[in-house]
């Protein structure tokens, strides 16, 4: 049997068999080097690939790390608003006829303030951590923050409705005067 094959032209084609045994320089590379460039070349792309996520992996990482540790500055900076209030409204009741009130809202104020302290700069696991110990060791801190939360909201509403009436809350009188009718009521004249 031959190894030749026929073109479309007619002329003898060699197989790929042949031209390989027998040298020739204008035939296509040896399937084994081919394969193993394309191995190479694929391993190649693969690593490539794989530093690149890595490296966009990392950036992100430290993007959501630069975003939670702003928000936790943020929420720091919250708390310690709340222990200011607490620490006012501490010291307004001692002014007035509440002073043992006022003493321990002004110790859960200042209790507050030295936990919001201890929060800046620190990532969400530490202050979830920083939390749990402080409700540990101060339970009844806790239960007084929503205590004061509540007086002072009650405070804030009482004061609110002690202001003037706006304009649209003003009673205006009836155009037209009322007179007494006959029967016993009044008309709108």
């Amino acid at each position: 049997m031959s190894n030749e094959f026929t073109e479309i032209d007619g002329r003898p084609r060699q197989s790929s068999a042949t031209s390989l045994q027998s040298g020739d320089a204008t035939s296509s590379p040896q399937p084994s080097a081919t394969l193993a460039g394309l191995k190479e070349k694929l391993a190649d792309d693969v690593t490539a690939a794989r530093d690149t996520i890595k490296e966009g992996a990392d950036t992100a990482v430290e993007k959501v790390k630069e975003v939670v540790s702003d928000q936790a500055n943020f929420a720091a900076r919250q708390v310690g608003g709340v222990a200011t209030a607490l620490e006012k409204v501490g010291a307004e009741l001692e002014a007035s006829d509440q002073p043992e009130v006022g003493r321990y809202a002004k110790q859960i104020g200042q209790s507050v303030q030295g936990f919001a302290t201890q929060m800046k700069d620190k990532d969400i696991g530490e202050i979830a951590a920083m939390a749990e110990e402080f409700g540990r060791k101060q339970p009844l801190a806790f239960l007084g923050i929503a205590a004061l939360a509540g007086l002072t909201a009650s405070r804030f509403l009482t004061a609110s409705a002690k202001r003037a009436p706006t304009q649209a809350t003003r009673r205006t009188p009836p155009a037209t005067p009322r007179e007494p009718s006959a029967t016993g009521g009044y008309t709108n004249g």
